[in-house]
C-alpha cells in the first residue's frame, strides 16, 4: 500500500511508520520538528494546517493514517486538499470521546461526549468528540472510505505522556514507588506497538470502512495489578529491587502527587474491546510490554 502518514515522529505514530515502511510505501507530512530518517520512508515538510502545503505532497494514497487531529477542521482541511487522491482516512482518536460517568462498559456505538469540561483535557476530549462527526461529513461529502482508532491508556518506548515513566524516575532517582493502598480506580492499557499493529490490520482493510475500534486491553488494571507487574518487569530487566510506600487516595489529591491512572471507581471508564480482538489482535502481557519499555528506558536516560 502507499501510506500517507500525518505526524508520525513521536510515540504511536512513530511506532506505526517502523512497522509498516517494511512492507509499504511509507510517506511521512509533518512540520519536520524531530529528526526521524528512515530508508525508504519518504519526507514531505510542512504544517497540517497550511494549505498549500498539503497540496504540494506529491502522489496518490491507498490510505492516509492521521495521528495529529486535535482541532476541528483539521480532518476536513486535508480532504479538501488531497480529494481524489486518496481512499481511506484512518483517524487516531481516543476512548475519551465516550460520555463520561455513564456506569456502563463503552462500546464502539456508545454516545459521545457532549459536554464540554474546562481545561486543556477538557479542550482535548472536545475537539476529538468534533472531529469523529467531521470524519463522517467528510467520508460522506468526498467520498472516502473512514476508520476511527480509538485507544485507551497506550504506554511503551518513547512515551511522552507521564505514566510509567513516573514510576521508572522513582525507581532510578529514590529507589522507592509511592502506591495509593485504598485505591479503588480500573485502568485499561495497550502497549504502543500493539496499538501500532492494530492500526496497521485497518489499513486497506474493508472489513474496516465506516467502523470505529475501541483499542485497549479487555481487563481492567488496578494499581494493585500495576504495582505488581512493574516489579516482575523491573527485576526481569535486571532493574533494582525497590520499595512501595503506601499512601491514601486522600494524601494524593492533598498534596497533588501526580499519579497517571484513576484512583477511584467513579473516575474511571469501562471499555468493550472484544470487537476489534474479533479481527485476530493479541496483545503483549502487561509484565513484557513494561519489561521492554524498562530496558528502552535504561538505554536513553
Amino acid at each position: 500500500m502507499k501510506i500517507l502518514v500525518i505526524g508520525g515522529t513521536y510515540f504511536l505514530g512513530k511506532a506505526f511508520v517502523e512497522k509498516a515502511y517494511k512492507e509499504h510505501k511509507v510517506t511521512l507530512f509533518n512540520r519536520g520538528n524531530r529528526a526521524f530518517a528512515m530508508d525508504g520512508v519518504r519526507f514531505c515538510k510542512g504544517d497540517r494546517h497550511d494549505a498549500v502545503a498539503l497540496q504540494q505532497i506529491e502522489g496518490d494514497f491507498d490510505v492516509v493514517v492521521d495521528f495529529c487531529a486535535y482541532e476541528e477542521g483539521d480532518i476536513r482541511l486535508v480532504a479538501e486538499q488531497l480529494q481524489g487522491r486518496f481512499k481511506q482516512y484512518v483517524f487516531i482518536s481516543t476512548c475519551d470521546v465516550y460520555r463520561k460517568g455513564t456506569g456502563e462498559v463503552l462500546a464502539e456505538d456508545s454516545p459521545l461526549e457532549e459536554r464540554i469540561f474546562p481545561g486543556p483535557e477538557g479542550a482535548y476530549i472536545a475537539g476529538k468528540v468534533a472531529l469523529e462527526r467531521e470524519l463522517f461529513a467528510c467520508a460522506s461529502a468526498y467520498g472516502f472510505a473512514y476508520t476511527s482508532v480509538r485507544p485507551s491508556f497506550i504506554y511503551g518506548e518513547d512515551n511522552y505522556a507521564p505514566r510509567e515513566g513516573i514510576y521508572f524516575q522513582w525507581i532510578e532517582k529514590a529507589g522507592q514507588i509511592l502506591h495509593p493502598v485504598d485505591a479503588t480506580g480500573e485502568f485499561q492499557m495497550v502497549y504502543v506497538k500493539d496499538c501500532a499493529d492494530v492500526i496497521l490490520r485497518m489499513c486497506g482493510r474493508s472489513e474496516s470502512y465506516g467502523q470505529a475500534y475501541n483499542v485497549c486491553g479487555t481487563e481492567g488494571v488496578t494499581y494493585e495489578v500495576w504495582r505488581n507487574s512493574l516489579q516482575e518487569a523491573v527485576s526481569r530487566a535486571g532493574g533494582p529491587d525497590f520499595e512501595s510506600l503506601p499512601i491514601t487516595v486522600a494524601q494524593v489529591y492533598e498534596k497533588q502527587i501526580p499519579l497517571p491512572f484513576p484512583l477511584r471507581t467513579e473516575e474511571s471508564e469501562r471499555y468493550d474491546g472484544s470487537k476489534v480482538k474479533a479481527l485476530g489482535v493479541a496483545y503483549i502481557a502487561l509484565e513484557d510490554g513494561i519489561c521492554n519499555c524498562y530496558h528502552y528506558y535504561k538505554e536513553n536516560i
